[in-house]
């Protein structure tokens, strides 16, 4: 049975294929300008019993270089099979589509990634008849992104950089950068980047630490304020009432964000003292009442109303 972790590795290539531009030039190889993607079947079963299927397959095509194939294999561990599997692929790829063909196997652990990198050869001793030199992304070849205006610029990238290194032995860093900058990004951007991540870091610790700081990071826009400070200091020390006090908080940042948000989309007039009197709300009452007034109100001045009205 396939595994999430696997699914997601090569699925983000198909369903965000700008990824590739950054991933090629990792890996040192060019890729045709103006070039369009489309994703083949991966289906390579022939006339016979035996089921062979490739994780992903693309077609790159450009008006300013050749037109390749680009087979993507999600690869766990090392299997010595795969050699002539992944032989057989790109010989059937190639006769059945009459172009070249890639091999990129994407793998999340150091020792996975050095054998997948060997050239596979096969033959005889004294003469090889074919060799596969496959293209490898793994942990030693794509960057850490740890600065999460660098991962705002490309959110592709940084969720496909933390999936890599979610086995590392401190990945907090990573997915903190990656959380804070999905909490400026569009919703459709950030639940689809924030659930791929969950599905690719598996049952490992990561993803426990990803769920608690999607509760709570992604709301962030890291401004320093003292709630965040808050947040950080108490998960930092690893204190039960630290935590829940910055899930608390970091819950009221969250909902202020989401009102001032709303507030500006709609053009509702906001001084510098209304936008310090929405931030400074800790009442989580307050703060959703006013999250749903947001949406109507013409004037501030109804939301301080509410909140007039849970002080008496």
């Amino acid at each position: 049975m396939v595994s999430s972790p696997h699914e997601a590795s090569h699925r983000i290539f198909q369903e965000r294929p700008e990824l590739l531009t950054p991933v090629f030039s990792l890996l040192g190889v060019p890729l045709p300008e103006q070039a369009s993607i489309e994703v083949l079947s991966a289906d390579a079963t022939e006339i016979r019993p035996l089921e062979r299927r490739v994780d992903s397959v693309l077609r790159i095509t450009s008006c300013s270089g050749p037109t390749f194939l680009l087979a993507i294999e999600a690869q766990g561990g090392k299997k010595p099979e795969k050699a002539s599997s992944w032989a057989y692929y790109l010989a059937y790829l190639n006769a059945k589509y009459g172009c070249p063909a890639l091999l990129l196997v994407v793998c999340q652990d150091s020792a996975t990634s050095k054998w997948a990198g060997e050239p596979f050869r096969m033959g005889i001793e004294g003469w090889t008849a074919q060799t596969t030199h496959p293209l490898v992304l793994g942990p030693d070849n794509v960057p850490t992104i740890t600065d999460s205006d660098e991962a705002a610029q490309d959110l592709a990238l940084a969720t496909f950089a933390a999936m890599t290194h979610g086995k590392a032995a401190d990945p907090t860093p990573i997915l903190e950068a990656l959380a804070i900058a999905l909490g400026s990004a569009d919703s459709e951007s950030a639940e689809y980047y924030s659930e791929l991540l969950e599905i690719g870091l598996g049952d490992s610790p990561a993803r426990a630490t990803w769920r608690k700081m999607m509760s709570v990071v992604t709301y962030f826009p890291g401004r320093g304020t003292y709630r965040e400070t808050a947040y950080l200091e108490g998960k930092a020390e690893g204190k039960a009432e630290g935590k829940a006090e910055g899930k608390a908080v970091g819950e009221a940042v969250g909902k202020a964000e989401s009102v001032l948000r709303i507030l500006d989309l709609r053009q509702v007039p906001l001084t510098d003292d209304d936008r310090a009197r929405v931030t400074a709300c800790t009442d989580l009452a307050v703060l959703n009442q006013w999250v749903d007034l947001s949406v109507t109100v013409t004037d501030v001045a109804d939301l301080w109303a509410v909140e007039a009205a849970s002080e008496e």
